[in-house]
């Protein structure tokens, strides 16, 4: 079916034990969510309640009508850069558009089965801006972790050096011991965690939130909290409000709509292939995006950000006991019980100690072990891997997935056409040859006739035999229209020369390209076999 959420299929033998396990995965997931969702929104420029609105809308959304069974979907770090410099750039109301835009495309994309297309993107490329956006989230932490007195962070990285350098002497050492006591607290957690008992059931970057706040309200720590900065957050149910749309601005925002498009894509279905290793399942990618197309087109109309699949929180999940998609809304419900009731809560709690949580985030998410073996790889996938993360943290997202691709496409192109090659038939193979030196010419190619390694034909092209040109193609797998097209540019320098040109062995692709070409047209039935038999040139040299 066209649209089919997995929530639909998902109740086959679903059992109050099944329930059981997904309310209580849920609750964890929810738990786990609360901090990380206000981080990316304040780290994101925005106000908290807009990471927690997205969790509970967008992940609602997302489980309800995706088409993994176990994935979470809210506010993700990837985004933080982005969603950053579009509202630095655009403002928070054409962030709103520019997410409902790119929720419009995500729908598109599955819609028209583009799903696994998404996962032909290299992997250089990936690594690439995922440790970038790393590296850049840990960057955009640095003024929260160190307190610093910096009014607003540029949203450029250079901007950023130059900000945090001028301020270096504004370091808030109180502040700095909070995040510091929080980020080792992650450390510790995740390392002694198997031998905590009970108390492992508890997140660590709740447990860190939560000492934190409390150490900041009972000892009134002079610190940023986000209460003294957005006044905190606010205990009621998001409400809708239309977005303003008009050419003039949605022209400027089509761009960054499409980058949150293609990240979201990226992002959820690489998570989705995750839990699929997890619980041995396979997602439906084009339902995957569909259903982020429609979170992300509805979370804007209630205040909230881009959304994805997350890595951490679905992993969770799964380790959590979580089976079916019920466990990802109830992990939506338990955050809208903690806004009706327990949002004055937070008011107290210290942006320091966020902004551990995100650098422990930012760590975790880089896969840094790569840039230490780059030796064992290929000198093109250093380099690629390397300018798509050079330019994630120096120019734009946007800009290294295009070089990225671009990179790896030329690479692509010179390996498979390496791989391509032209053989002389030797006179073992043939001994009729060995007389007609000069009269006759046999060649065989291997591999790929296509516009990388056309210059395969173009080089018989220019020495070819007085009488007769044979080609043995049965080792080709593959012609597209420009080999095609060179192999009919052969075909008539042979008849302007008055050399006879033999084409054996297509089949399969070769085959149906060189029918629906013309090429069987123009060649007389004597010069088509299927295959190089010793038979066809001695009946080729009696004639």
């Amino acid at each position: 079916m066209l649209f089919y959420p997995r929530i639909l299929s998902s109740f086959k033998g679903y059992n109050r034990t099944l329930f059981t396990k997904d309310v209580f995965a849920g609750l964890t997931v929810g738990v786990v969510a609360l901090p990380l969702a206000m981080a990316f929104a304040i780290a994101s420029g925005l106000k908290p309640e807009a990471g927690i609105f997205t969790a509970i809308i967008a992940g609602g959304l997302i489980s309800l009508l995706g088409g993994s069974r176990v994935q979470i979907g809210g506010p993700a770090g990837a985004f933080i850069v982005i969603v950053y410099g579009i509202v630095d750039r655009y403002g928070v109301a054409n962030l709103l558009l520019a997410t409902a835009m790119s929720g419009v495309f995500l729908f598109a994309m599955g819609l028209l089965r583009l799903g696994t297309l998404v996962r032909f993107i290299p992997i250089a490329v990936i690594i690439g801006f995922t440790n970038g956006i790393a590296f850049l989230i840990g960057l955009s932490q640095i003024k929260d972790f160190f307190g610093l007195a910096i009014p607003k962070m540029p949203a450029n990285f250079f901007g950023s050096i130059q900000a945090l350098y001028v301020a270096a002497d504004t370091v808030n050492l109180i502040a700095l011991a909070l995040a510091m006591g929080s980020l080792c607290l992650l450390i510790l957690w995740r390392h002694f965690q198997s031998r905590l008992g009970w108390l492992s059931h508890f997140p660590g970057t709740v447990v860190a939130m939560v000492l934190a706040t409390i150490i900041t309200s009972i000892m009134n720590l002079p610190v940023d909290t986000i209460g003294s900065r957005f006044g905190g957050i606010p205990s009621g149910l998001p409400h809708f409000e239309w977005i303003s749309v008009s050419w003039d601005t949605a022209q400027f925002v089509i761009m960054p709509a499409l980058t949150l498009a293609l990240l979201g894509a990226i992002e959820s279905l690489l998570c989705a292939r995750v839990a699929d290793g997890m619980i041995h399942d396979r997602h439906e990618p084009n339902q995957e995006l569909m259903a982020q197309g429609v979170a992300n087109l509805i979370s804007p109309f209630f205040g909230g950000m881009p959304a994805t699949g997350t890595i951490a929180r679905t992993v969770t999940n799964v380790q959590s006991g979580g089976n079916t998609p019920v466990a990802g809304i109830v992990h939506s419900l338990t955050l809208l019980l903690v806004i009706l009731f327990a949002a004055p809560l937070a008011k107290n709690v210290p942006l320091a100690s966020l902004a551990a949580i995100l650098m422990f985030v930012a760590w975790n998410m880089g896969e840094w072990s790569k840039f230490f073996d780059l030796k064992q790889f290929r000198l093109a996938y250093r380099f690629t891997m390397l300018a798509v993360f050079s330019l994630t943290v120096i120019l734009d997202l946007t800009v290294a997935v295009q070089v990225g691709l671009l990179l790896a496409f030329i690479t692509f192109i010179y390996r498979i056409s390496s791989l391509s090659r032209c053989e002389i038939a030797s006179t073992q193979d043939f001994p009729e040859l060995a007389n007609q030196a000069g009269r006759i010419d046999a060649y065989r190619i291997y591999g790929a006739i296509f516009f990388g390694a056309v210059q395969l034909l173009e080089n018989i092209e220019k020495n070819l035999p007085s009488e007769i040109l044979i080609l043995d193609l049965k080792n080709v797998i593959y012609i597209d229209a420009s080999g095609m097209d060179t192999v009919l540019e052969l075909k008539h320098q042979c008849d302007a020369s008055g050399v006879k040109l033999i084409i054996c062995g297509l089949a399969h692709q070769p085959h149906d390209v060189a029918e629906r070409s013309g090429l069987f047209e123009k060649l007389s039935a004597d010069s088509q076999y299927p295959n190089l038999h010793l038979g066809i040139l001695a009946a080729t040299t009696s004639a």
